[in-house]
């Protein structure tokens, strides 16, 4: 599978279908790999990523500190992946695109389009992740991971990192840079000498900018009230992917189409079909 070097970041990506190019950023929070769109829960179920690419050409990767992709030790925040999604396209020699998240990915996909408007053709945005349960459980895993590095330290992050497969979502102990962790010894080494207290500034930093409010985390609603952007709305149904949140992009996004099917309605059948014609559409 082909890598890129984008923003200085080794990102593992994918290309697949043929037809006007369509972004997508993978659903998974920090463990957002391309093959989640074949196979993470109702991203699978619905067999998005192969009746898409059958009419569009669908780009998909993993996300920066995600799979195979590299990553940096710094305050990640919505740029960080807008940089990477932008630097993408730009390898490939697109200047414009349909933009598609699945849960996290939102954020990111919103974050591209305020950045870069006239880049973005259309956004589909699928069951973005958000509201106030999400935050806290989000804010709860930060302080957990700095909670054991003040404990143990960041060698044994590393440690941990090598004798677990477990990833950040699941064993927050490990942290948010694990994938990089454990496929590149010599970033494993610059981690655990990296000093101890600037480390925790950076992560604290992270959970407050990247999880800042409790809704849609990431843009300002008054840039998306602004934003010249079609849209295409799928509400989730769950604590991490509240009703609530994809109402609030409904209520922000000028014209945004609303697909007001709860998830166990949402099919193979239906779904990929709804979402092909929005994207015809424009």
């Amino acid at each position: 599978m082909p890598t890129a070097v984008v923003d200085g970041i080794v990102t593992r990506y994918e290309v697949t279908g043929d037809g006007p190019p369509l972004l997508m950023y993978s659903p998974g929070g920090f463990d957002s790999r391309l093959e989640n769109w074949s196979s993470l829960g109702i991203y699978g179920r619905l067999e998005l990523l192969s009746r898409l690419s059958s009419r569009y050409t669908c780009i998909t990767f993993d996300r920066r500190e995600s799979g195979l992709s590299g990553g940096r030790l710094e305050r990640i925040g919505w740029a960080s992946y807008v940089a990477q999604g932008k630097g993408l396209l730009d390898h490939l020699g697109f200047d414009r695109a349909f933009l598609m998240g699945g849960c996290v990915g939102c954020s990111s996909v919103l974050a591209l389009a305020v950045a870069h408007p006239s880049l973005a053709r259309g956004m589909v945005l699928y069951s973005p992740a958000g509201g106030p349960r999400y935050r806290m459980v989000q804010h709860a895993r930060f302080a957990d991971h700095l909670a054991f590095v003040r404990e143990s330290g960041l060698g044994a992050v590393v440690e941990l990192a090598r004798t677990t497969s477990l990833g950040f979502t699941k064993d927050p102990r490990v942290g948010p840079w694990v994938p990089v962790l454990r496929s590149d010894p010599a970033f494993a080494d610059a981690y655990a000498s990296f000093d101890p207290s600037r480390y925790a500034v950076l992560v604290a930093g992270m959970s407050r900018v990247l999880y800042d409010r409790d809704t849609v985390p990431g843009t300002e609603p008054e840039d998306l009230m602004t934003l010249d952007v079609p849209a295409l709305i799928v509400p989730g149904q769950d604590t991490s992917h509240a009703p609530s949140a994809a109402r609030y992009l409904q209520e922000c996004l000028p014209g945004a189409s609303y697909w007001d099917v709860p998830v166990a309605a949402q099919t193979a059948a239906n779904a990929p079909a709804r979402i092909l014609e929005f994207l015809d559409a424009h």
